[in-house]
């Protein structure tokens, strides 16, 4: 019998519905938390916004969960693997508006939708525990949260800058800004504009979100690095320039003062000039009034610029100057006032003193705007005095300080000491740290949020709403009249505007801002713990007993914001004595883009690739009204509106759902991006097709047969196989356990499953393998890939004669005496190529592995007349005979 002979059909959808109807049936995946339970151990994947449809990227995400749940539970944990639904926010908002369905009637829809294509997957969820944060269940702990908080001082009302659209009368996120500056609608002149907005104190946090990063060892380094970086901890000095009276054109409404930040006060006799931004408060009215006109225009123009674009590294460098003189409180020296685009208010004070001898950005623009440059500090104390002139680039290291006053001569550290001692002394600045984190703003005038549990009363001022009559529930859609536009839509129905004050009963109105989705999403791990609790966001024994989470997977691109709020809202609830912990999460995996060629045309976008055409040199072209322009072509995250997306559903259709699996597992780790490639697909569809067609060989003599414990009387095929499996098991285990190298794990399974072919195990009337044999390295190999393919590990275990489940079942133990070689293979190689293989001991020395390899009679043709100059021997591995003539 051949390896392609038919012995059993494969069809993997048939399997999936029968092995999903029998995990459904047993409720398998329950998490269990009886007196015989083992270690806990929480998996979690960040939870996904219910669009309808799962992409390739959700796959990746709850597969690499899910493989961990399986591994742990099997190694006997207690295991938590919980899922929910991030459901409130714009998106389904817009959706909203577009088909007029209200968000509470599509988003079940969704859920259940997308529920079915995670049970499809084989995903062990324990669904007794899902969540939706559209729930006013749910997001009444949101408002309880805020409660608490505003007691604490840790929630306050602020003036914040927005994009705002005049077209619209409401706020817009920035990706409903399009880069034309015009909004999502086509209206025009979007610009930035000052508006009231809750914030979260999370600064109070900095110093603890900081150095507690030392507690995240099992975080990516890049993740970890990027926070350190957000937080942005500065050391330096606050230094206060008085402003020139003579310059402003009222000294009533300008500023008297600024302030600035500095790092390296040690330059500060070399500021020629300070720099605001754009939107500094009082900036108009300390300019004279020759400037005024240029001045307000530069105001506004920069109000319609992005931040981010302003602050671009190798972006223009703008500014304006005001005619105002500020005063260098270390020199007396009066030096101009400028606004520039690269300054932004809400980093450190708003405004800059200016040294461009040793500083680069303030260097170019000082070179484009003809700006002195003025030299303080020198690489060393004898530094000739043309060092650093205006031609040259700007020196930013530590050195020592010339044309500096009292502190010439000292090292720019001690000069740094010495001037903030100065500035405290004299009154106008003091040594301070500067933190680049700024507090967290997260109201939006959004309808689809959680309602900010705030009246407002005439004579009670703003109050919070009492906790017993939470939750303060969303209008229903129909009620409000959502249509995008008109400011903040709750604003619209009186019937939820006017209220009561929890303090006098006397009028008041609500808070008609929600809450932005990042914050329900700070907490919802701790939510699954009891999500059922009326009594408290959750059970805190039930804290004690699961947190942290022992693995967390998501995507790299919630590298600063989602986890930065996730540490600090745990920060919080400790401090609210709900849990015990400082830190959510004591592993953190985060997987890379699925990614897969896209082509795209400069005038019509990009192009599905079943209609490119190809001119007469192949180079694919535009299809569109005989456009046929060259098509820029690249790989490129996986996206519907780039045409390169491949359906979930339609691939589990296909091949099954283990495959699907299989693939995104093996295409690469998860930490790297995956670039799809449907042969691979097809490759991993015929290995497990391999495993299926090699246990249905087996007859019951393997199904009834006992399995084999030792080494002990084994034939040389026995031992061989028997040696292969607990090789594989013990590579499997380690390259889970230890390095997620799933890619790998597959790949040993793979070698396995030749080595059964190679020995004929696929076929009853070749093989010579014994039945116990068999019966053992079958069923091992089902359990070492149920956490890879479960369905198909299902099956296999099942035809294998097997009791239970094999996710039930224990993992595998890696018998140490088959690990025991005997003998083993060396590669010969003669100038670098490979031309035979030796069979040695396992304890043969250099000298009779090289003599066996020049006895090698392939090796002896190869080698003819040659001379052997050199012989390199790599232990266990390969010879290299070097030769010549």
């Amino acid at each position: 019998m051949t390896e392609s002979a038919d012995i059993a059909s494969y069809k993997p959808q048939d399997i999936e519905k029968r092995v999903l109807s029998q995990w459904a049936q047993n409720d398998i995946y329950a998490t269990d938390e009886g007196a015989g339970a083992g270690e806990p151990f929480y998996v979690l994947e960040m939870f996904p916004y219910p669009s309808g449809a799962l992409h390739m990227g959700h796959v990746r995400n709850y597969t690499i969960g899910d493989v961990f749940a399986r591994f742990a539970r099997m190694r006997g944990r207690t295991v938590l693997h919980p899922m929910g639904w991030d459901a409130l926010g714009l998106p389904a908002e817009n959706q909203a508006i577009k088909e007029g369905v209200a968000p509470q009637k599509r988003t079940p829809l969704n859920i259940a939708e997308m529920r079915a294509q995670m049970e499809r997957l084989g995903l062990s969820y324990d669904w007794s525990r899902e969540i939706a944060t559209y729930k006013p269940e749910y997001y009444r702990w949101n408002q309880w949260f805020f409660i608490e908080m505003h007691k604490r001082d840790l929630v306050y009302r602020r003036e914040s800058q927005v994009n705002w659209c005049d077209g619209c009368d409401t706020v817009l996120a920035n990706e409903q800004v399009r880069e034309d500056g015009s909004c999502w609608r086509g209206h025009e002149g979007v610009s930035q504009r000052k508006i009231p907005e809750w914030a979260f104190r999370i600064t109070k946090y900095a110093d603890e979100l900081l150095s507690d990063l030392k507690q995240l060892s099992a975080w990516p380094e890049r993740i970890v690095s990027q926070q350190r970086h957000w937080i942005g901890r500065s050391v330096g000095a606050s230094v206060r320039f008085p402003v020139s009276t003579s310059g402003a054109s009222d000294g009533d409404a300008a500023p008297t003062e600024i302030e600035v930040f500095t790092t390296r006060v040690d330059t500060i006799f070399g500021c020629t000039y300070v720099v605001l931004a754009p939107e500094y408060p009082g900036a108009l009215e300390l300019t004279t009034d020759e400037r005024r006109a240029e001045v307000a225009a530069f105001i506004n123009a920069q109000a319609k610029v992005d931040k981010i674009e302003r602050t671009a590294a190798g972006g223009d460098k703008l500014g304006v100057d005001t005619g105002a003189r500020a005063i260098n409180p270390y020199n007396g020296e009066e030096v101009p006032v400028w606004l520039a685009n690269f300054v932004l208010a809400d980093y450190g004070t708003g405004a800059v003193m200016s040294v461009p001898a040793h500083d680069h950005r303030d260097h170019e623009f000082a070179r484009q705007y003809g700006l002195p440059i003025r030299p303080v500090v020198f690489a060393d104390e004898e530094s000739a005095e043309t060092e650093n002139a205006e031609t040259c680039e700007a020196f930013v290291k530590d050195g020592y300080l010339r044309h500096s006053g009292d502190f010439n001569g000292l090292s720019s550290a001690a000069a740094r000491e010495k001037m903030a001692t100065k500035a405290q002394d004299r009154g106008f600045g003091a040594a301070s740290v500067n933190w680049h984190l700024r507090d967290w703003g997260f109201s939006r005038q959004r309808y689809w949020g959680t309602p900010i549990p705030i009246v407002y009363c005439d004579r009670c001022g703003t109050v919070p709403v009492s906790p017993e009559s939470l939750p303060v529930v969303l209008p229903d859609f129909e009620d409000v009249g959502l249509t995008g536009d008109g400011g903040a839509p709750l604003a619209k129905l009186e019937s939820f505007v006017n209220a009561h004050c929890p303090s006098c009963n006397g009028p008041a109105t609500r808070e008609v801002e929600t809450m932005d989705t990042f914050v329900d999403s700070a907490w919802y791990f701790a939510r699954f713990l009891s999500p059922n609790s009326d009594a408290a966001p959750f059970d805190s024994a039930a804290a004690k007993k699961w947190l942290p989470v022992d693995v967390y997977v998501g995507g790299p691109e919630h590298a600063v914001m989602h986890l930065l709020y996730f540490r600090f809202w745990t920060k919080v609830m400790r401090d609210l004595g709900l849990v015990e912990i400082d830190e959510p999460a004591t592993r953190l995996i985060t997987q890379g883009m699925v990614n897969a060629p896209a082509f795209r045309c400069g005038t019509h976008g990009y192009i599905p690739p079943v209609e490119v055409e190809h001119n007469d040199s192949g180079a694919a072209t535009c299809p569109h009204d005989g456009c046929g322009r060259e098509l820029s072509s690249g790989i490129e995250k996986m996206s519907k509106s780039k045409y390169n997306g491949v359906d979930p559903i339609s691939l589990i259709n296909t091949y099954g759902a283990d495959t699907a699996r299989l693939y995104t597992l093996f295409a690469a780790p998860p930490e790297r991006d995956l670039e799809w490639n449907q042969d691979g697909v097809e490759g991993l569809g015929r290995f497990a097709s391999r495993v299926f067609r090699l246990v249905a060989a087996q007859g019951k003599e393997v199904s009834n047969s006992s399995a084999c414990a030792s080494m002990d009387g084994l034939g040389d095929d026995d031992a061989k196989v028997r040696r292969g499996l607990h090789h594989c098991l013990e590579r499997v285990t380690r390259e889970i356990s230890d390095r997620n190298h799933f890619n790998t794990a597959i790949s040993a399974m793979m070698e396995l499953v030749n080595l059964f072919y190679g020995l004929g195990a696929h076929d009853r009337e070749r093989s010579t393998l014994s039945p116990s044999v068999l019966k053992e390295s079958l069923s091992v190999l089902a359990q070492m890939l149920s956490p890879f393919a479960p369905f198909l590990a299902e099956e296999c275990w099942q035809r294998l004669g097997n009791n239970g489940f094999v996710c039930a079942s224990s993992w595998p133990q890696v018998d140490e005496a088959a690990l025991v070689v005997d003998e083993m293979t060396i590669a010969v190689q003669i100038n670098g190529k490979r031309r035979s293989e030796i069979t040695v001991a396992a304890t043969a020395e250099k000298a009779t592995i090289l003599e066996a390899a020049q006895a090698d009679q392939v090796v002896n043709r190869h080698l003819g007349e040659k001379q052997i100059v050199k012989e390199i021997y790599v232990p266990r591995r390969l010879v290299n005979l070097v030769v010549r003539g």
